[in-house]
Order: structure tokens, then C-alpha cells, then sequence
């Protein structure tokens, strides 16, 4: 993908939604772009871990989480698997741990905090392919996402330059 700036795109692009800056940067690639595909799951990783186990084929994860603090949905291993499995990056609502290894990984990742606990599994169901809200930003599967050092962007379609 050719070069983006996120402050460029705003400025090409006034209607684009614009996450609030809630986020940090945990990933070893601080910008990444691709077509969203969404999560929504409360202190259970399972369907996070199961979807980055699939070809991301370049797609960005994105996972409300609703928020929580009480503990992780991405560590290392996981960061390992998005990686591996070609995933552009993930967008947590929620927290991450082993971030030294994440900050390894050749992933984007942008999370709210970090978080030593890990979550229980089977506690919670998921859904996948649901529109999510948070950070005043409607996310679907299928937009677009860019993310760099200055936020998050999201728009229907691609908007950057190929």
C-alpha cells in the first residue's frame, strides 16, 4: 500500500470519522490500513484468538471489548498469530498485555491500556460482523481503516492514494 498520513486524509476527506485519542500504540508498525472486520466480545479473547487464527489477507480487527479494564484480549501469542496470519492490525477497545512483545511484532496494534490478567475463556459469547460504536466512530466490516501516530480514521470505501 502506498504511504498514508492520517492528518493528510482529513484534510482530502472532511467527512471521514475521526477516532477520539483514547488510544496507545502497541504494535511494532504504528501505521496500518486495511478493510475492517469487527469483533464484539466482553473479557473473553476466544473468538479474537479463533478469528486471527483465519487469513486476515490484510484486514484490520477491530474489537470492542466494551471498554473493560479488568483484563487483557490481546497478548503476545496472539499478537504472534495476527502476525503471522497476515492481519494490517487490530483496534482494541480494551486492553492488551506482554506489550514488550507486542512492540516486537510487525503488526499494528492500538489498545486503551495495558493489563497483566489475562481473560476467561468460554465466559462470554461474540459476534462477528456487527457494526460497533465506540471512540464516537461507527465501525462496519467491510470500510476502511487507516491508523497511524496522529489516530484513526475510518471511511466507507479506500480513500488513499494506490
Amino acid at each position: 500500500m502506498t504511504a498514508f498520513a492520517t492528518t493528510d486524509l482529513c484534510d482530502d476527506h472532511p467527512g471521514l470519522q475521526v477516532c477520539e485519542p483514547i488510544f496507545l500504540d502497541f504494535g511494532g508498525a504504528i501505521a496500518f490500513a486495511g478493510p475492517i472486520k469487527t469483533l464484539k466480545v466482553f473479557e473473553d479473547n476466544a473468538l479474537v484468538r479463533s478469528t486471527l487464527e483465519q487469513p486476515g489477507g490484510g484486514q484490520v480487527l477491530v474489537v470492542d471489548g466494551g471498554g473493560s479494564l479488568r483484563c487483557a484480549l490481546v497478548g503476545g501469542n496472539i499478537g504472534a498469530l495476527a502476525e503471522k496470519n497476515d492481519w494490517a492490525g487490530l483496534v482494541v477497545n480494551g486492553c492488551v498485555r506482554d506489550s514488550e512483545e507486542l512492540a516486537e511484532q510487525e503488526v499494528g496494534i492500538k489498545a486503551l491500556a495495558t493489563h497483566p490478567r489475562k481473560s476467561e475463556k468460554g465466559l462470554h459469547t461474540g459476534h462477528v460482523d456487527r457494526t460497533v460504536e465506540f471512540a464516537g466512530v461507527r465501525f462496519e466490516s467491510g470500510a476502511w481503516l487507516y491508523a497511524d501516530a496522529d489516530g484513526i480514521v475510518v471511511a466507507a470505501s479506500p480513500v488513499h492514494r494506490r
